[in-house]
Order: C-alpha cells, then sequence, then structure tokens
C-alpha cells in the first residue's frame, strides 16, 4: 500500500502539471523585471532561448499587453490603431480569455475562442499518463506473480469440517458483483480508450480500432451507473464492520499471517480488507464525482471551487503548489476532470489486481465466500476467528442440527 500510495502521490503532481497560469507565480523572484526596452516589450532572445531550453517564463509581460483603449490615436491620425488595440493585441486577448466575446450560442463554452491548455493535456495524456498509468499496472502483475512463486498459494490449515458459516448474504454478494463487474468492464475500456492508437490500431487497423473505441465509450457510459449503484450498496452494508479497531493492529504486525507462523485474528474484515474497502469507497467515489462531470459537461464543474477551498485553507501552500487557480474556462475544468479520472483509475485498478489475486489463486477457500456465500469453519477460524466466535455465539438450535451457522445480520 505504501508503494501505491508513492505512485498516487506522484500522478497527482503529474495531474496538477496541467493547471493553467500555476507557473506563473514561479518563473521569476519575487520582484525581479526583465528588461525588454529594447523589443519594446516584446519577447527577447533570453526568452526565446529559455522557452527552447523549456525553463519556465513569465507570461505576464504578453498576457497584460492586451491593448489600452485610452491610448487609442485620435481620429485625424490615420495610422493610429482602431479602438487602442492591435491585431496582437487582440488575439493575446483572446489567448489570454480577457476577450469581451459576444456569441449567439454555447454559453460560457462558446466564448472561449482559444484555450492552448488543451495540449498540455494532450500531451499529459500522451505521456505520462500512459507512460507511469502503464507501468503501474505491470509492475503490480509483475509484483504479484513473484510472490506467488516465493510465497505460493495459502492454504487452509488441517482438513476441513464439512461444516459451513454463511460469509456473506445474496444482498451482499450482489453488491459486490455487481460492483466488481461494472469496474473491470470499466477499466478494460478506459484501457482501449487510452491505449487503442498504440496497441490496436497498428496491427489491427484504425477501422477496428474505431469500432472498438465506440463500443467502449457506450459501454464505460451505461456501465457507470452500475458501479455507483454498487458502491452506494457495498458502503451501506459494510461501512460499520470496516471501522479501524485495535483487532488490526496485531493483524498489521504480523502482515496478514505472512510473518511468524500464527494466524491474526480478526472481526468480519480483517485490516487488510478494510483498507481495500476504503480504498474503493473513497477513490471509488472521486472517479464516480469526475466521471458524472464528464458526463454532464460544463455543468459540473469541480475543480474551481476546489481550488478556491484548497487555498483558503492554506493546503495549497503546504503542498507546495501555491496559489491555484480559481478562474478556469470550462475546457480546463473538463480536462482537470479527465486527467484526475484517469489517474484515480490508475490506482483503484492496481488495489484491485490485488484484491482479485487475493480472492482467488492467492488464497485457499477465500473466492468460497463471494461464490457460495459459505465457507468451511476452518477457514473462518484461521482467518476471522473472532467473526465465527460471534457467529456461533448467536447460532439457532435448529442451525446445528444442520451444520450451519447462520450470519448475525
Amino acid at each position: 500500500m505504501l508503494r501505491l500510495a508513492f505512485l498516487f502521490s506522484l500522478q497527482l503532481m503529474l495531474c496538477f502539471s496541467l493547471l493553467p497560469g500555476l507557473a506563473l507565480a514561479q518563473e521569476a523572484e519575487a520582484g525581479a523585471t526583465v528588461d525588454r526596452s529594447a523589443t519594446g516589450g516584446a519577447q527577447t532572445l533570453d526568452d526565446i532561448l529559455a522557452r527552447q531550453q523549456q525553463q519556465k517564463l513569465d507570461e505576464r509581460f504578453r498576457q497584460d499587453n492586451i491593448g489600452n483603449p485610452e491610448a487609442a490615436a485620435g481620429m485625424s491620425e490615420q495610422l493610429g490603431t482602431l479602438g487602442g488595440v492591435s491585431d496582437p493585441e487582440l488575439w493575446r486577448q483572446l489567448r489570454y480569455d480577457s476577450a469581451q466575446v459576444t456569441v449567439s450560442s454555447g454559453g460560457d463554452v462558446g466564448k472561449v475562442l482559444v484555450q492552448d491548455g488543451g495540449m498540455r493535456w494532450l500531451e499529459f495524456r500522451a505521456g505520462p499518463l500512459r507512460h507511469y498509468g502503464g507501468w503501474l499496472l505491470l509492475a503490480t502483475i509483475g509484483a504479484l506473480v513473484v510472490f506467488f512463486v516465493l510465497r505460493g498459494r495459502i492454504k487452509i490449515d488441517g482438513d476441513k469440517t464439512g461444516r459451513t458459516v454463511t460469509r456473506f448474504k445474496r444482498v451482499e454478494r450482489l453488491g459486490h458483483w455487481l460492483l466488481a463487474g461494472s469496474f473491470i468492464i470499466l477499466g478494460i475500456t478506459g484501457i482501449l480508450s487510452l491505449f487503442g492508437r498504440l496497441i490496436i490500431a497498428p496491427y489491427l487497423g484504425k477501422g477496428l480500432n474505431a469500432g472498438l473505441l465506440d463500443l467502449s465509450k457506450w459501454l464505460h457510459n451505461v456501465v457507470a451507473w452500475g458501479f455507483i449503484v454498487g458502491l452506494v450498496m457495498i458502503f451501506v452494508m459494510w461501512v460499520v464492520h470496516n471501522i479501524p479497531n485495535r483487532t488490526d493492529l496485531a493483524w498489521l504486525r504480523q502482515f496478514g499471517g505472512i510473518i511468524g507462523s500464527a494466524h491474526p485474528p480478526a472481526k468480519k474484515f480483517n485490516a487488510g480488507q478494510k483498507l481495500i474497502f476504503w480504498s474503493v469507497v473513497v477513490f471509488g467515489a472521486s472517479i464516480s464525482l469526475s466521471g458524472l462531470s464528464l458526463l454532464f459537461p460544463y455543468e459540473l464543474p469541480l475543480f474551481a471551487k476546489t481550488f478556491g477551498f484548497l487555498n483558503a485553507t492554506g493546503l495549497s501552500e503546504l503542498l507546495g503548489l501555491g496559489q491555484l487557480p480559481v478562474a478556469l474556462a470550462p475546457q480546463e475544468e473538463m480536462q482537470l476532470a479527465q486527467a484526475w479520472h484517469a489517474i484515480l483509475a490508475f490506482v483503484l485498478m492496481a488495489i484491485i489486481i490485488a484484491h482479485i489475486y487475493i480472492g482467488s489463486v492467492g488464497m485457499e477457500g477465500a473466492y468460497d465466500a463471494m461464490g457460495s456465500g459459505e465457507v468451511d469453519e476452518v477457514w473462518a477460524k484461521q482467518h476471522h476467528s473472532i467473526w465465527l466466535e460471534e457467529m456461533q455465539g448467536q447460532q439457532a438450535p435448529s442451525d446445528k442440527d444442520k451444520g450451519t451457522v447462520s450470519p448475525a445480520e
């Protein structure tokens, strides 16, 4: 989890690299000015060389140079600029979204005629997002393969008794599989949308890739609602069982029984499962919110208000991000929402891959809990001894004759 947290932090910093105007506060030392008198206020050779070397450059000398109507030449002077604004100054107004634009349709979105932040978003999506996101998934799979080779499958100690205990009721399994199935579809379609141009189009043709992407987009938008419903279901049903307690400390010290020979006691969910649960809830909720923003473009802006909150609380300064921009164009809101959506999706996919491993080949008997809902008493005693004792303490006499323990809920 520490490795995943580190990678998440790294991706978070990459996301903030998309923010427009963040570099302006750090482009020059406080109070420092650049002498551009030789060029009449325009960029100098040093500016050009700095940009070629990808150094941060203070753009305010252009951003603020958008003309002054009061400086307009008189009507009798034929060579005066119209209204005090020349063509270059007009284009600067359009670029920095300060021009007075009137449109017949489109609202605030249509008023943004030039938005160069799209290039930063495109470069981030085609570069760091693909690179680090892809390697995160491959590294997770590789680490699990190495762990399986070294540790092997976690076996049940002793022979099974044949007596089972109800681990999860039908409605619990329904919520789990609704969430799990929808997330797998969302993950696959999201990966196809991001990597299709690299891994499908060159080998199987652009036509097939376009068809797959069209289907992926439709599936992604439809299945997303199932993910949200499943997320709400598992939160309502299991949140009370996932509140941290003292037994989690013993589980973490023994790393779930991997360190030492004894199996640490646990209630219905152990510390590892609680980490999975809260990761799914927190990341899943944020993914859902950003996804809703993408499903309804420009209707649910999230980042300007979030940045305002971070600025007001001082968290942005604490994180070394300076003052975050609170005036964002609608297109910038969508670009940030898409980047955030993808980053969290990659992190959650890595976590779920590890969860799938433990629930299938990694641990004997673990799949039965979500398959049939029934687990052998030996398995329950080995992995959730406190919970088993609670079940047996509430066992009805009729259930004892059947060899089945009723759930506490």
